[in-house]
C-alpha cells in the first residue's frame, strides 16, 4: 500500500509547481519579519527629562539647572525621572540667587516629574512611550507590551494546529494573516496603552500560522528580508501611528495569493476529499509538464491507509523513561534559552551605540549568512557538535562585550552582531535536530512542545533588554553566560547525524553519560544502512 509521497513521486521534488508554491508561501512570511519586530520602533524610548512649565517664573540660569545631572558613558546628562523641587528653585530665582554659586545644587530637595516629560525628537517623532508617558514609574509597561505580544503567539500556537486540522491549512493561513493585518490596523486608533496592548496580543495570535514554517531555510531568509525592511520604513516614518499604517499595508498585498496557493492535498485526503486533491495534483503535473496517471489517488487505497495513522499519543510519552525525560527537559531548555538570546539581541538594537536604524538593519542582515551557515553545517557535520559550537561562539563573543573599552562602540556592535549570528544559526538547526531525536509516533508532538518552550523564551526576552536600563552590559553578560551553558548541555545530547531514525520510543538513543547495554546485532545492522530524515535543509 503506497503512502502520499509514493503516490505523488511522479511530480518530482523541485519542479516549477513546487518552486511557485514555495516562493508564494515565502512571500507571505515577509510581513511577519517587520510586524514581529516592529515594537523595536513602536515602543522606542527616546531621551527624556522632567518638563518645567513655561509658566514657572524662573531665570534662564535656573531653568537650565532645574534638572539634576548624572554620569552616563563618561558624560553628564540630565536625569530622566527627577527634578529639583519647583517651588524651591522659583523662590531662589525670585531672590536673585545663582545656581552653583549661591546655592549648592547637591543639597536641594528633589521631586518627581509632576508636570510630565520633555522627549527628545532626534530619533523618534512619537512612539507609544511618548504618547502615554511609559517612563520612570510606568517604564515596566514597555517590556510587558512586547511580552504580551509573544503571549499572543503562544496562545495562537495552542489553537492554530487544531483549527488547521478542522478547517484546512489554506483557510487558517489566510484567516490568521487577516487577523494580523486587521488588528494591526485597529492599533492605529488606540486611545490608551491598554487598548494597544490587547490588540497587540491578538496580532501575535495571528502570526502563528506561518511562524513555524519560518524556520525552513528559504522561508527564514524571506523573514529576514521583511525584518530588513523594518528599519527602512521606520527611518522615513518617525510617527508610530503612520509607521504602523505603513507596516499594515503590505499584508493587504497578500490577498491575491489566495487564488494561487492551493489547499494542502494531504489535508484534503485526510478529510476524504479525494477529488479536490486529485485536481490539485493534476494541475501541478500540468505546470511541471509531466503526464499524470489517470487516477492519482485511489479512494479505496487511501481510505485503507488513513486508519493506520490514527494512533493516540500523549505528552507524558515524552517523559516515559529517565533517558527520554532527560532528552525532553534538555530540549526544552535548549529551545527556551536559544530563543531568549535571539529575541533579546533583536529587541536590544536601539540600546546599542550609534544609529538604531542602522543597528536594526545589521541585526536583520546578519541572519541571512546565519541561515546559510546552518544549512551548510547541517549537511556535513554532527548535529550536537555543530549546535554546541555556534552556541559557544555566540555566547563567548557576547561575554567579550563587557571588556570593550569606552569609545570603541563599533567593536561592541560588531561583537553583538557576531553573537546574533551564532545564536540565529543554532536556532535554525533546532527543528531538524529535535525531529531526528524522537520516533515517528511522537515526533510532531516533541517539536511542538519544544517550540512552545521557545515562545516562553521570547516572552522572557524583553526583560533581559529591560535590565540594560540599569547596566548597559548586564544583558550581554546574562545572555552570554546562558548561551555558553546551554552549549555545554547540548554536548550531552545523543548524536543523530547519519543514524537510523527511531520508529519507537525504545529505539531512542540514550543521553550521553547514561549507562546502557551493548548494541544488539540487529541494531548494528540498521546503523550500517541508516535512514536519515529528509528535511528542507
Amino acid at each position: 500500500m503506497r503512502d502520499y509521497d509514493e503516490v505523488t513521486a511522479f511530480l518530482g521534488e523541485w519542479g516549477p509547481f513546487q518552486r511557485l508554491i514555495f516562493f508564494l508561501l515565502s512571500a507571505s512570511i515577509i510581513p511577519n519579519g517587520f510586524n514581529g519586530m516592529s515594537v523595536v520602533f513602536l515602543a522606542g524610548t527616546p531621551e527624556h527629562r522632567c518638563r518645567v512649565p513655561d509658566t514657572a517664573n524662573l531665570s534662564s540660569a535656573w531653568r537650565n539647572h532645574s534638572v539634576p545631572v548624572r554620569l552616563q558613558d563618561g558624560r553628564e546628562v540630565p536625569q530622566s525621572c527627577r527634578r529639583y523641587r519647583l517651588a524651591t528653585i522659583v523662590n531662589f530665582s525670585a531672590l536673585g540667587l545663582e545656581p552653583g554659586r549661591d546655592v549648592d545644587l547637591e543639597q536641594l530637595e528633589q521631586e518627581g516629574c509632576l508636570d510630565g516629560w520633555e522627549f527628545s525628537q532626534d530619533i523618534y517623532q512619537s512612539t507609544i512611550v511618548t504618547e502615554w508617558s511609559l517612563v520612570c514609574e510606568e517604564d515596566w509597561k514597555t517590556p510587558l507590551t512586547t511580552s504580551l505580544f509573544f503571549v499572543g503567539v503562544l496562545l495562537g500556537s495552542f489553537v492554530s494546529g487544531q483549527l488547521s486540522d478542522r478547517f484546512g491549512r489554506k483557510t487558517i493561513l489566510f484567516a490568521t494573516m487577516a487577523v494580523q493585518t486587521g488588528f494591526s490596523f485597529l492599533q492605529i486608533f488606540s486611545i490608551n496603552w491598554e487598548m494597544f496592548t490587547v490588540l497587540f496580543v491578538i496580532v501575535g495570535m495571528g502570526q502563528i500560522s506561518n511562524y513555524v514554517v519560518a524556520f525552513i531555510l528559504g522561508v527564514c531568509t524571506f523573514f529576514a528580508f521583511g525584518y530588513m525592511l523594518l528599519p527602512l520604513f521606520a527611518y522615513f516614518i518617525r510617527d508610530w501611528r503612520m509607521l504602523l499604517l505603513a507596516l499594515t499595508l503590505p499584508g493587504v498585498l497578500c490577498v491575491p495569493l489566495w487564488w494561487f496557493i492551493p489547499e494542502s492535498p494531504r489535508w484534503l485526503i485526510s478529510q476524504r476529499r479525494f477529488k479536490e486533491a486529485e485536481d490539485i495534483i493534476q494541475k501541478a503535473a500540468k505546470i511541471n509538464n509531466i503526464t499524470a496517471p489517470v487516477v492519482v489517488f485511489d479512494p479505496v487505497e487511501q481510505q485503507e491507509q488513513l486508519p493506520l495513522k490514527q494512533q493516540k499519543v500523549f505528552i507524558l510519552d515524552l517523559f516515559r523513561t529517565r533517558s527520554i525525560a532527560t532528552i525532553t527537559i534538555m530540549s526544552l531548555l535548549l529551545w527556551m534559552l536559544t530563543s531568549v538570546g535571539y529575541f533579546a539581541l533583536s529587541l536590544n538594537t536601539p540600546n546599542l551605540h550609534g544609529d538604531p536604524y542602522l543597528n536594526c538593519f545589521f541585526s536583520a542582515l546578519i541572519e541571512v549568512p546565519a541561515y546559510i551557515a546552518a544549512w551548510l553545517l547541517l549537511r556535513t557535520l554532527p548535529r550536537r557538535y555543530v549546535i554546541a559550537g555556534v552556541l559557544f561562539f555566540g555566547g563567548s563573543v557576547l561575554l567579550l562585550i563587557q571588556l570593550v573599552p569606552a569609545g570603541y562602540n563599533f567593536l561592541s556592535i560588531g561583537l553583538a552582531m557576531l553573537g546574533k549570528f551564532g545564536i540565529t544559526s543554532a536556532f535554525a538547526m533546532l527543528y531538524v535536530f529535535t525531529a531526528e531525536l524522537y520516533p515517528t509516533l511522537v515526533r510532531n508532538m516533541a517539536v511542538g512542545v519544544a517550540s512552545m518552550a521557545s515562545r516562553v523564551g521570547s516572552i522572557i526576552a524583553p526583560y533581559f533588554v529591560y535590565l540594560g536600563a540599569y547596566n548597559r552590559v548586564l544583558p550581554y553578560i546574562l545572555m552570554g553566560s546562558l548561551t555558553v551553558l546551554i552549549g555545554i548541555i547540548t554536548l550531552f545530547f545523543p548524536e543523530s547525524f547519519g543514524r537510523t531514525l527511531p520508529e519507537t520510543l525504545k529505539q531512542m538513543q540514550k543521553v550521553k553519560g547514561f549507562r546502557y547495554g551493548k548494541k544488539t546485532k540487529g541494531s548494528m545492522e540498521k546503523e550500517e544502512n541508516p535512514k536519515v530524515i529528509i528535511t528542507s535543509f
